[in-house]
C-alpha cells in the first residue's frame, strides 16, 4: 500500500506507562538496509516488507533500518504537535478470506521510549483497504483512537477497549489493550471472527496486510523504537 490513509488528529490523552525501557540510537548505517526516504521500503528474504511510511502533515526526520523482519527499528524526530506523523512498519501479506483461515497468530517484542506520543500497534487491512483493524499493544503520551467506545472484549489472549469509527476513507476498528505490553503473542483470528460473526461489522472479507509498527505523533529531539522480534503465522 502506498501510505497509511488513517489521518486523525489528536483525540484524547492516554496515560503514560512506566514499564518502558529507553533504547540508545541504533547505527542505521551498520544495518543491512536503512532509509530516510518518505516511502522507503525493503523486502526481506522471508517475504516481509519494511516501510518507512512518513505520511502525516508536519512531520520531521525519520530513518528506518533493518537486519531482518524480526530485527529492525526506527529513529524519529517529529515535533511536539498533534496529529499522526508516521507509521513505520513491517508487514506480511495474507491473502485469505476469514472463513478460509484456520489460524492467524503473531508475536512481538519491542523496546520503546518513555518519552513522546505514539502507539505500538498492529494494523490489519482487508485486501481492498475498506476496513482497518488496529490492535494497540502499548501507547504513550497524548494519543487516542478514532471513533466511539464499544465496550471491552477479551479476545486473542488479551482484554481490549474497543472503538469503532470512520476516517472518511474506510471503517476503523480499534482495540486498545487494557494493560500495556512490550512483548507477547496475539491470536488475531478470533478478533477478526468477533468483528464478523458477533458484531456484524464486516462480512467474509479477504485479509490483505498484517502490519506491525509504531504510529508516531511526536518524538521531539529524536527517539528510538526497536523491534527485537516479530512474526506472523497463518494457514
Amino acid at each position: 500500500m502506498a501510505h497509511r490513509i488513517l489521518n486523525t488528529s489528536l483525540l484524547a490523552p492516554a496515560a503514560a506507562f512506566a514499564a518502558l525501557v529507553g533504547f540508545a540510537a541504533a547505527p542505521a548505517q551498520a544495518a543491512v538496509w536503512s532509509s530516510s526516504e518518505q516511502w522507503g521500503n525493503y523486502t526481506t528474504s522471508d517475504g516481509y516488507i519494511l516501510y518507512n511510511n512518513i505520511w502525516g502533515s508536519g512531520a520531521g526526520a525519520q530513518t528506518i533500518w533493518a537486519n531482518s523482519s524480526s530485527d529492525w527499528g526506527v529513529w524519529a524526530n517529529h515535533p511536539n504537535t498533534g496529529g499522526i506523523k508516521s507509521y513505520p512498519n513491517a508487514k506480511k501479506v495474507i491473502g485469505k478470506a476469514i472463513n478460509s483461515l484456520s489460524s492467524l497468530r503473531s508475536g512481538y517484542n519491542v523496546t520503546v521510549p518513555a518519552a513522546g506520543a505514539y502507539n505500538s500497534s498492529y494494523d490489519i487491512w482487508d485486501k481492498d483497504y475498506k476496513y482497518e483493524v488496529m490492535l494497540w499493544v502499548n501507547y504513550n503520551g497524548a494519543v487516542g483512537p478514532l471513533g466511539s467506545a464499544q465496550g471491552t472484549a477479551t479476545l486473542g489472549g488479551h482484554t481490549w477497549n474497543v472503538y469503532k469509527g470512520n476516517n472518511g476513507n474506510n471503517e476503523v476498528f480499534s482495540f486498545l489493550r487494557t494493560s500495556d505490553s512490550t512483548a507477547g503473542t496475539v491470536d488475531i483470528l478470533p478478533i477478526l471472527k468477533w468483528i464478523k460473526d458477533t458484531k456484524g461489522w464486516w462480512g467474509n472479507v479477504t485479509i490483505g496486510d498484517v502490519q506491525f509498527g509504531y504510529e508516531i505523533t511526536s518524538s521531539a529531539g529524536g527517539l528510538d523504537f526497536r523491534t527485537n522480534s516479530f512474526s506472523v503465522t497463518g494457514s
